[in-house]
């Protein structure tokens, strides 16, 4: 399927007032998680699930930095009657440490998928396989307690770096992604690094998608695609440094980006992706190349949505950030707005499918910490919150909001920033729609 492409680039022009709250401060080691990166999941409750990337009570010298202290937490977030939430971490990373090496993960990097029946499916871009410096990632499941107030029980589902040909992970490594279900209850994602492609002469350097199926004797893992298996003189004109997850259609095709790759001649600036499963295998197209504008590196680091149209809505970071539209009608339409400083949004969006208003959000502008913004049908763009680090580091209601936005049971959209709070290791805030 050929797509044109629609392009924004990010205007924070002033926005209307919104009923905007933080709902949690992160309060850091030992006692609470820090430094949120990833998405949110809801369940049919309206609890919200999210991971930290470091913090916690583990105080293993693993988990020991000058400021990243803790190994990454999983947290629960309940609405109380009042209109507050009460926080309790329910899993600390590292929990499982085996001489230095944290076998259970450590540093969580994306949000969650949640089941039926209630068991939360992540990864960790650290822990398990020694061979990698700090571990190689992993792939976990969090099982709720059988009775109310006992511990969740955590499983480690996959090992990255199982298969490898010296140091090379032909499996894959470091995965930075969320997960995605299909109907059969196969896991898919993507790592950064790992797999058998050959960036600038090295192998495993370009990072794989992959899919883990439920076994009887356990989970089975399948690369489904090897990144840098296409290019001229090392270059990777199928992408390579994939960092967020997968996105389906209802025909069963995988969508995604990297942050790099694409071209025949430079280290390039990123892909929009599409694999079809064939007879032969999964077939991997590249949609949407962009280009590598020194000294603007950065391409698409957040995953891809459908509206109902399907139309496939995505953000990029290159030349202070933008978002994409693919439309599979073929009709382009492109536009520029002005900027004020509203840049890097490294998340994916999210898509209102019965208004198709785009959500999004921009880790850094004019203020310092970022904002949250929403994109119209017609391409209008409006700020619904601004974060303001005015003197820097004072950011009272977070900073960096690095996660893509979610849409709770209540219909409120909801998010983490990485930064800023009362203690500098990050909120969790609602936009009440």
């Amino acid at each position: 399927m050929k797509y044109a492409v629609w392009l924004f680039v990010l205007i924070s022009t002033l926005g209307y007032a919104q009923q905007f709250s933080v709902i949690h401060y992160f309060a850091g080691p030992p006692a609470d998680g820090s430094f949120a990166e990833g998405s949110l999941v809801s369940d049919p409750a309206g609890n919200l699930y999210g991971t930290t990337s470091s913090g916690g009570s583990v105080t293993s010298q693993t988990c020991v930095n000058t400021f990243y202290n803790g190994c990454g937490t999983v947290y629960e977030l309940s609405p109380n009657s009042d209109g507050t939430w009460a926080e309790q971490v329910i899993y600390n990373f590292c929990s499982n440490d085996a001489g230095g090496n944290c076998l259970d993960g450590r540093q969580p990097m994306a949000g969650m998928v949640l089941d039926s029946a209630g068991n939360l499916y992540g990864t960790t871009a650290q822990g398990g396989n020694a061979i990698c410096n700090f571990g190689c990632g992993i792939v976990f499941e969090l099982s709720p307690p059988a009775a109310p107030g006992s511990a969740w029980t955590e499983t480690t589902l996959y090992t990255f770096c199982s298969v490898a040909n010296g140091t090379n992970c032909l499996d894959g490594s470091s995965p930075f992604s969320q997960l995605i279900f299909d109907g059969a209850g196969n896991l898919y994602g993507t790592t950064e690094q790992g797999g058998s492609g050959i960036y600038g002469g090295f192998l495993g350097s370009g990072g794989t998608v992959f899919e883990l199926s439920p076994g009887a004797g356990g989970w089975t893992e399948t690369v489904l695609y090897n990144f840098c298996s296409v290019g001229e003189k090392g270059y990777c004109q199928d992408g390579w440094t994939p960092t967020a997850g997968m996105t389906f259609d209802d025909a069963g095709n995988l969508y995604g980006t990297t942050s790099m790759g694409g071209t025949k001649s430079d280290s390039g600036g990123g892909t929009v992706f599409e694999l079809s499963p064939t007879a032969k295998g999964w077939q991997e197209s590249v949609l949407l190349r962009f280009p590598i504008n020194p000294p603007y590196f950065y391409g698409p680091e957040g995953g891809v949505s459908f509206d109902a149209k399907g139309n496939l809505y995505g953000t990029v970071t290159f030349q202070f950030g933008g978002g994409f539209r693919l439309s599979p009608d073929h009709i382009e339409r492109t536009f520029h707005l002005p900027s004020d400083g509203a840049n890097s949004p490294t998340a994916g969006v999210f898509v209102d499918r019965k208004t198709s208003n785009v959500y999004a959000t921009a880790s850094s502008g004019a203020q310092g910490g970022g904002s949250v913004f929403v994109v119209g049908p017609r391409g209008k763009e409006t700020v619904l919150h601004t974060f303001v680090c005015t003197p820097y580091p004072t950011c009272p209601d977070g900073a960096q909001p690095d996660g893509a936005l979610i849409q709770g049971k209540s219909g409120n959209l909801y998010g983490t920033t990485f930064t800023g709070g009362n203690t500098f290791f990050g909120v969790v805030y609602q936009i009440a729609r």
